[in-house]
């Protein structure tokens, strides 16, 4: 049995250090936090202080791999000039940023093509980690797997596969993979999980895997729409999100919640899923 590594998004408006707290107040074993303002552009800079208590209480806890997430208001897709140099700058320093204080993982939406079509705006994001990664840096920056609403790039694992590929540094590159978001874009978790995940291997290999995004779906599947909903409560379901956890080509994985619930409440779902897997006899923490 492996260890489960299961941790949920927060704001670090309170700070990094009191986030991290608050991940083992939750009783959780690793987080996800924003790189910088979600919506906007503004970052924290952190005191000597903060980031050395941080270091200090992620270690004596034993937190599994962390994530960052980047901005949404981030579109390196696009073909606007002022939307593209934003989305462009945003990346290198938030590559920067998170390596300095040996994040693991800086996971970001790679954008909408807003009409110019899949290929020119692949190329575009390609052109803007080119920029950003050097292959000299510690953090890995992880695709995530989108629904596809409008023209949203990476709803489909060659779309992905496609950056990856064009890249000067795929070495650095790795996957996340967000259930609620594959389910919407029409692979079906539910009732054919081996052979999402065999497509998976095949256009771009289980070993890219780098973490889960674990979020039941308020949407239908196929839908592409993206609305998550608390683990379980939705229309993936409690039992196909536990199949996804239990599963052995993801054993090892690092789990985030990124449910619509506060502290208290992500605090509950993780104990909930914690009992449950324990119980089941599959993993243990």
């Amino acid at each position: 049995m492996s260890v489960l590594t299961i941790g949920t998004h927060m704001s670090i408006a309170r700070g990094i250090a009191n986030t991290a707290k608050n991940t083992v107040w939750m009783e959780a074993n690793t987080m996800q936090i924003f790189s910088r303002n979600p919506r906007g552009s503004n970052f924290k800079v952190y005191t000597p202080k903060e980031t050395e208590q941080f270091q200090t209480i992620r270690k004596e806890h034993r937190f599994g791999p962390l994530l960052a997430h980047a901005p949404y208001t981030m579109n390196l897709a696009s073909d606007q000039e002022r939307v593209y140099e934003f989305a462009c700058t945003v990346i290198r320093e938030d590559v920067a940023r998170m390596d300095e204080l040996d994040i693991e993982y800086l996971v970001f939406h790679p954008g909408s093509h807003t009409g110019i079509g899949v290929e020119r705006g692949i190329q575009n994001i390609i052109r803007g980690l080119d920029q950003a990664v050097t292959g000299n840096e510690k953090i890995t920056v992880l695709l995530e797997t989108m629904s596809g609403k409008g023209t949203e790039i990476g709803a489909r694992f060659e779309h992905l596969k496609a950056i990856r590929d064009g890249l000067a540094h795929p070495e650095r590159i790795g996957i996340c993979l967000d259930t609620c978001h594959v389910f919407a874009a029409g692979y079906d978790i539910v009732n054919e999980l081996d052979k999402v995940l065999d497509e998976f291997d095949h256009v771009l290999g289980l070993g890219l895997l780098k973490a889960i995004h674990l979020n039941d779906s308020m949407m239908p599947f196929d839908s592409h729409k993206d609305r998550h909903a608390a683990f379980g409560e939705g229309l993936i379901g409690m039992e196909a999100l536990l199949r996804v956890m239990r599963h052995p080509m993801l054993s090892g994985l690092p789990f985030y919640l990124e449910t619509p619930l506060d502290d208290q409440g992500h605090k509950e779902e993780i104990r909930r899923i914690k009992e449950i897997i324990s119980k089941n006899g599959q993993r243990d923490d």
